[in-house]
């Protein structure tokens, strides 16, 4: 199945999107409440739904979608291939026209973590395509990544999924950890910066879902660093062991080895 082109084609329908709705008033309005629980806006809505009507266009094989806003939904007879997307994350960056969002979007072969086999996030304000396939690597715009990796030591973590509240509790914990923080505002994106070697430590300070994470973890274990539950014992199963649906939740914390993950993860839970 050309599951990169199929992205690439959602992409251009979400851009269309965009463009349609260019402002925070219509962007923002708010529809109802998605099944992942979090207020489903006019921009959320119409990106999901623009990836909805392509993928009712794939013959030839049955598939169960997970998605922020509707949940799951089966498609073709479904099956064993559960495709998980994230039409916008980073919704208030795109609500507010700051352009640090995307779409993520992941296939798996079975209902775990460990299932994905193919990855793609695309960045609305830079236009960067990230791609990564099981066993054969990443890519950022085609080109292979993994070559510049992160710091030995964390210079560059980022929190995301973040209020002031959760900011202010947990910053402290990682004095003398992390030298500096960014606060960006999409955990799929900052998933793919680590993998790049453009941040050294990557957080999600509010618990996260499979929309979440499943494209970006492929990105970060294809080249080789570390990812896990920060909430393990809460959470009952390894990271890679985790459910791709929308119940299951925890903190993330990911780093350039499995060292200071732990670390990481160490710090936010004390």
């Amino acid at each position: 199945m050309p599951w990169l082109e199929i992205c690439r084609e959602i992409v251009a329908d979400i851009y269309g999107e965009l463009e349609r709705l260019p402002t925070r008033h219509e962007r923002e309005t708010v529809l109802g409440q998605g099944q992942g629980g979090d207020e489903t806006t006019q921009i959320d809505a119409a990106a999901e739904q623009a990836a909805v009507r392509r993928l009712e266009q794939i013959d030839g094989i049955g598939f169960t979608l997970v998605s922020e806003e509707l949940g799951e939904r089966v498609f073709n007879g479904g099956g064993p291939t559960r495709i998980v997307i994230d039409p916008i994350d980073g919704s208030i960056n795109a609500k507010r026209g700051i352009p640090f969002f995307s779409f993520s979007f992941a296939v798996a072969e079975g209902d775990t973590m460990a299932d994905v086999f193919f990855g793609y996030v695309v960045d609305f304000g830079s236009g960067e395509e990230w791609t990564a396939r099981r066993g054969e690597g990443a890519w950022l715009n085609g080109e292979p990544i993994g070559a510049v990796r992160p710091k030995d030591e964390i210079e560059l973590l980022a929190f995301e999924a973040t209020e002031t509240a959760r900011i202010a509790e947990r910053a402290p914990s990682v004095v003398g950890l992390a030298k500096r923080l960014r606060i960006m505002g999409s955990l799929a994106l900052s998933l793919c910066h680590l993998a790049d070697g453009r941040l050294d430590a990557v957080c999600s300070l509010k618990p996260a879902r499979s929309v979440d994470v499943a494209a970006g973890q492929l990105l970060v274990r294809e080249v080789g660093l570390a990812i896990e539950f920060v909430d393990a014992e809460s959470a009952g199963v390894s990271f890679l062991g985790s459910p791709l649906d929308l119940e299951s939740r925890s903190r993330i914390a990911a780093a350039g080895t499995e060292e200071l993950c732990r670390a990481l993860s160490g710090r936010l839970r004390s």
